[in-house]
């Protein structure tokens, strides 16, 4: 199972709004994304992402998709 960590990541770094979030990608990555996109990652595990979205993400925040994704093992009941 993935979880999906953004609101941690953006914590730890002290960004604390979806508002802060876009600046900090248009300044740090040169990427803009539109505030109900913003408003889906952070009040969802996202279902599909554009490399493009998880670069400008990394890259903004100045983490890798390890940080942001954290893979716990699905318990698989099989014969």
């Amino acid at each position: 199972m993935l979880v999906w960590m953004l609101r941690n990541v953006m914590a730890d770094r002290g960004i604390w709004s979806g508002a802060a979030l876009a600046r900090l990608l248009k300044e740090k990555a040169g990427y803009h994304i539109s505030a109900p996109s913003i408003s889906a990652l952070l009040n969802g595990q996202p279902k599909q992402m554009k490399a493009d979205t998880l670069d400008a993400l990394c890259t903004a925040l100045d983490c890798t998709p390890n940080d942001l994704w954290v893979h716990t093992p699905s318990k698989y009941k099989g014969a």
